[in-house]
Protein backbone atom coordinates (compact mmCIF):
# COMPACT_ATOMS: atom_id res chain seq x y z
CA UNK A 1 0.00 0.00 0.00
CA UNK A 2 2.90 2.48 1.28
CA UNK A 3 4.68 2.21 -2.46
CA UNK A 4 1.05 2.57 -4.18
CA UNK A 5 0.53 5.45 -2.23
CA UNK A 6 4.57 6.93 -3.20
CA UNK A 7 3.97 5.94 -6.65
CA UNK A 8 0.63 8.37 -6.29
CA UNK A 9 2.11 10.98 -5.46
CA UNK A 10 5.01 10.95 -7.64
CA UNK A 11 1.83 11.20 -10.33
CA UNK A 12 0.47 14.05 -8.62
CA UNK A 13 3.83 15.98 -8.45
CA UNK A 14 4.94 15.36 -12.16
CA UNK A 15 1.35 16.38 -13.04
CA UNK A 16 1.46 19.89 -10.56
CA UNK A 17 5.44 20.37 -12.45
CA UNK A 18 3.32 20.17 -16.04
CA UNK A 19 0.92 21.80 -15.36
CA UNK A 20 2.86 24.49 -13.96
CA UNK A 21 5.37 24.52 -16.94
CA UNK A 22 2.03 24.86 -19.38
CA UNK A 23 1.06 27.84 -17.82
CA UNK A 24 4.62 29.37 -17.69
CA UNK A 25 5.04 28.30 -21.82
CA UNK A 26 7.83 26.60 -20.09
CA UNK A 27 7.26 22.70 -21.49
CA UNK A 28 10.51 21.07 -22.60
CA UNK A 29 11.80 17.48 -23.41
CA UNK A 30 12.73 16.95 -19.58
CA UNK A 31 8.70 17.56 -18.55
CA UNK A 32 7.43 15.21 -21.32
CA UNK A 33 10.34 12.41 -20.32
CA UNK A 34 9.50 13.20 -16.70
CA UNK A 35 6.10 12.28 -17.33
CA UNK A 36 6.38 9.43 -19.66
CA UNK A 37 8.53 7.52 -17.19
CA UNK A 38 5.86 8.34 -14.65
CA UNK A 39 3.09 6.87 -16.56
CA UNK A 40 4.95 4.29 -17.86
CA UNK A 41 6.17 3.06 -13.95
CA UNK A 42 2.36 3.32 -13.06
CA UNK A 43 1.48 1.31 -15.87
CA UNK A 44 3.74 -1.67 -14.50
CA UNK A 45 2.58 -4.20 -12.22
CA UNK A 46 4.36 -4.71 -9.09
CA UNK A 47 7.05 -7.52 -9.40
CA UNK A 48 5.54 -10.16 -7.32
CA UNK A 49 2.68 -9.97 -10.00
CA UNK A 50 4.24 -10.59 -12.89
CA UNK A 51 6.49 -12.89 -14.78
CA UNK A 52 9.62 -11.30 -16.07
CA UNK A 53 12.29 -12.77 -18.36
CA UNK A 54 15.65 -11.53 -20.24
CA UNK A 55 17.01 -12.84 -23.40
CA UNK A 56 19.45 -11.41 -25.65
CA UNK A 57 18.67 -11.07 -29.03
CA UNK A 58 19.92 -9.72 -32.59
CA UNK A 59 22.76 -8.07 -29.75
CA UNK A 60 19.84 -6.38 -27.81
CA UNK A 61 18.90 -7.27 -24.07
CA UNK A 62 15.01 -7.97 -24.32
CA UNK A 63 12.71 -7.88 -21.22
CA UNK A 64 9.60 -9.56 -21.52
CA UNK A 65 7.07 -9.26 -18.79
CA UNK A 66 3.63 -10.80 -18.51
CA UNK A 67 1.74 -9.19 -16.03
CA UNK A 68 -1.15 -11.16 -14.28
CA UNK A 69 -3.31 -8.54 -15.54
CA UNK A 70 -3.05 -6.69 -18.43
CA UNK A 71 -1.15 -7.19 -21.44
CA UNK A 72 2.40 -9.22 -22.35
CA UNK A 73 4.70 -6.79 -23.60
CA UNK A 74 8.97 -6.44 -24.06
CA UNK A 75 11.40 -3.75 -24.21
CA UNK A 76 14.68 -3.86 -26.00
CA UNK A 77 17.83 -2.14 -25.03
CA UNK A 78 21.10 -2.21 -28.06
CA UNK A 79 24.30 -3.77 -26.42
CA UNK A 80 25.69 0.11 -26.67
CA UNK A 81 23.27 1.67 -24.60
CA UNK A 82 23.92 -1.57 -22.12
CA UNK A 83 27.49 -0.90 -21.89
CA UNK A 84 26.42 3.36 -21.11
CA UNK A 85 24.54 2.41 -18.43
CA UNK A 86 26.89 -0.08 -16.95
CA UNK A 87 29.53 2.79 -17.35
CA UNK A 88 27.07 5.26 -15.94
CA UNK A 89 26.17 3.09 -12.98
CA UNK A 90 29.91 2.38 -12.32
CA UNK A 91 30.16 6.69 -11.68
CA UNK A 92 27.23 6.86 -10.20
CA UNK A 93 28.43 3.95 -7.38
CA UNK A 94 27.29 5.70 -4.20
CA UNK A 95 23.78 5.49 -5.06
CA UNK A 96 21.17 6.35 -7.77
CA UNK A 97 17.84 6.37 -9.16
CA UNK A 98 16.56 5.14 -12.88
CA UNK A 99 16.84 8.90 -13.89
CA UNK A 100 20.11 9.35 -12.91
CA UNK A 101 21.34 6.51 -14.81
CA UNK A 102 19.43 7.78 -18.06
CA UNK A 103 20.89 11.33 -17.94
CA UNK A 104 24.36 9.75 -17.23
CA UNK A 105 24.28 7.09 -19.94
CA UNK A 106 22.07 9.30 -22.07
CA UNK A 107 19.56 6.66 -23.12
CA UNK A 108 15.85 6.58 -23.15
CA UNK A 109 14.01 5.54 -20.21
CA UNK A 110 13.20 2.55 -21.28
CA UNK A 111 16.35 1.27 -22.22
CA UNK A 112 17.32 2.44 -18.09
CA UNK A 113 14.69 0.70 -16.88
CA UNK A 114 15.51 -2.24 -18.48
CA UNK A 115 19.65 -2.65 -17.73
CA UNK A 116 18.21 -1.59 -14.06
CA UNK A 117 15.61 -4.36 -14.23
CA UNK A 118 18.59 -7.10 -15.32
CA UNK A 119 21.24 -6.38 -12.91
CA UNK A 120 19.04 -5.99 -10.34
CA UNK A 121 17.86 -9.74 -11.10
CA UNK A 122 21.27 -10.79 -11.54
CA UNK A 123 22.87 -9.07 -8.37
CA UNK A 124 24.93 -6.41 -10.26
CA UNK A 125 22.79 -3.81 -8.64
CA UNK A 126 20.89 -3.97 -5.36
CA UNK A 127 18.08 -1.85 -3.54
CA UNK A 128 19.32 0.97 -1.17
CA UNK A 129 16.16 2.79 -0.17
CA UNK A 130 12.83 2.96 -2.40
CA UNK A 131 13.97 3.91 -5.52
CA UNK A 132 17.88 4.51 -4.62
CA UNK A 133 20.31 1.81 -5.85
CA UNK A 134 24.14 1.03 -5.62
CA UNK A 135 26.42 -0.89 -7.29
CA UNK A 136 26.78 -4.33 -5.90
CA UNK A 137 31.14 -4.27 -6.14
CA UNK A 138 33.37 -1.67 -7.31
CA UNK A 139 33.59 -4.35 -10.38
CA UNK A 140 29.85 -3.65 -11.60
CA UNK A 141 30.81 -2.84 -15.04
CA UNK A 142 32.58 -6.06 -15.56
CA UNK A 143 30.09 -8.27 -13.77
CA UNK A 144 27.04 -6.66 -16.21
CA UNK A 145 28.92 -7.53 -19.12
CA UNK A 146 29.77 -10.65 -18.01
CA UNK A 147 26.02 -11.18 -17.35
CA UNK A 148 25.08 -10.03 -20.56
CA UNK A 149 27.49 -12.37 -22.90
CA UNK A 150 26.26 -15.20 -20.02
CA UNK A 151 22.82 -14.47 -21.15
CA UNK A 152 23.49 -14.59 -24.87
CA UNK A 153 25.35 -17.90 -24.43
CA UNK A 154 22.34 -19.61 -22.63
CA UNK A 155 20.78 -19.66 -26.40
Amino acid sequence: MDSELERLRAVLNATEALLAAHEHQMLTNVDWDGLQHLVAAMQEPPPDERDETFAVEDGALVRRVVPCKGQPYEHRCPQDAFEAAAHAIVELAGGFVLEDVRRAAEVTWTQAAVVLAFLKERGCVVPVHGRKHAAASSTVFEDAMTEYHALYEEK
